[in-house]
């Protein structure tokens, strides 16, 4: 225990250190989260009146990017299964940064609950109502803190291994590993039946939600992976392969194909169909009554996934600019697709028929750039202690070195 608190401690004052880019970094995203923090502060003293958010669309940007969240957070996997299935190991060490981004946007989607909630003060009296298997949100609940927790547990045991230059028992983390394979499935497939299970919802009643959620999560999070892997690169001294981002690359073309596959198949059932749910569609793509406020997002989002997919199927997509380009507008695409695009056109129009039409707020646009720079202050704080334990730069003392290499080679 000593030792842990000891490793831990370092971590703490290795955060700090860094040169005049990594703390400019630094102070502009705890800027930025404590902004959000202080549009939070205000909507917990007035409700969520500060908000766009009405009886009739109660939910927004906050679950929207909670939606987008949680696909990254699964897409993990993709770095899992090359290693632990197929046994590429060029990827070992990858697999370890993907899983702390993982944590980080865990941690995102709790707080983007958290601030959806209009009395977080009263969340206590959730549990004990916990309507387990019932509830398809406790299943949400489940799920969420599970994943949080295996990622936590594999990444924290794989790297104070590494601190304590000890060889990582297989039987400790590879069953957590293939666990969390199933696991980060789950996640989102449990996402995808909440809105799908609401019946009186007509725009979400579809088989084909989970499929496209895990499709477009399956691409949207190796995008960001790419991109983050190419900053790590650049920053630090981490090697980082072309050959890795290439393989990321390979996961991402087939992932954004088969999501605009089971894109254009719900169009089709929608539109060809003409029933009396189509609605909620016709205001989405082109405008309800003389309502349009979702219109220039979904066509937006619609050229940037098809650009994106056009990129990654000619040969630029082997140069890094170019692989970058399809993957910002993937990123954004599928944030547009699935955040505003697939939560606000449920609630449009209401049972009743109502057209209110939902306009985030600037307090509520800072709460979310304050949730989104907390968690990436998070994933640099991660990525910053960990490199140099990989490297070898950050190690135990010596005597504790020998003593916990005597206590394994007894065990």
């Amino acid at each position: 225990m000593k030792g842990y608190l000891t490793f831990l401690w370092q971590c703490f004052r290795l955060s700090f250190k860094g040169d005049w880019k990594y703390h400019l970094w630094m102070f502009g995203l705890t800027a930025v989260a404590l902004l959000g923090l202080n549009a939070y502060c205000r909507q917990f003293v007035h409700g969520l009146i500060t908000t766009g958010m009405t009886d009739q669309v109660s939910w927004g940007l906050y679950i929207a990017n909670f939606d987008y969240l949680v696909g990254n957070a699964s897409a993990v996997v993709l770095l899992v299964i090359p290693v632990f299935l197929f046994k590429n190991h060029e990827l070992d060490d990858l697999v370890i940064l993907g899983q702390l981004l993982a944590v980080a946007t865990v941690v995102m989607c709790l707080l983007f609950v958290v601030v959806d909630m209009g009395r977080p003060d009263r969340s206590l009296h959730l549990l004990f109502r916990f309507h387990f298997p019932v509830s398809m949100l406790t299943w949400d609940v489940v799920v969420l803190n599970g994943y949080l927790f295996l990622n936590v547990y594999v990444c924290g045991y794989l790297i104070h291994c590494a601190y304590q230059r000890k060889r990582p028992s297989k039987l400790f983390y590879v069953p957590f590993m293939f666990i969390t394979v199933g696991w980060a499935i789950s996640v989102h497939t449990v996402t995808a039946f909440l809105y799908s299970g609401l019946g009186g919802r007509p725009f979400w009643n579809s088989a084909v939600i989970a499929p496209r959620f895990l499709a477009s999560a399956f691409a949207s999070g190796p995008a960001l992976i790419i991109l983050t892997l190419q900053v790590i690169r650049w920053a630090t001294p981490y090697p980082v392969t072309d050959a890795a981002l290439h393989m990321l690359r390979r996961f991402v073309t087939i992932a954004l194909g088969v999501n605009l596959f089971l894109f254009g198949s719900e169009v089709f059932t929608e539109f060809y169909t003409d029933s009396s749910h189509v609605a909620a569609a016709k205001y989405l793509y082109f405008g309800l009554h003389g309502r349009t406020a979702l219109v220039p997002w979904i066509w937006t989002a619609i050229v940037l996934d098809c650009t994106a997919m056009v990129i990654l199927l000619t040969p630029w997509a082997r140069r890094l600019p170019a692989l970058n380009l399809a993957c910002v507008a993937m990123i954004i695409g599928i944030w547009i697709e699935k955040g505003m695009g697939a939560i606000v056109p449920g609630f449009v129009p209401s049972p009743l028929g109502e057209i209110v039409e939902y306009i985030p707020t600037l307090n509520e646009t800072l709460v979310s750039l304050g949730i989104w720079a907390f968690g990436l202050l998070l994933y640099t704080i991660f990525v910053r202690v960990t490199i140099p334990v990989l490297q070898g730069e950050l190690l135990a003392p010596q005597a504790e070195l020998e003593g916990s290499a005597a206590r394994w080679g007894s065990l």
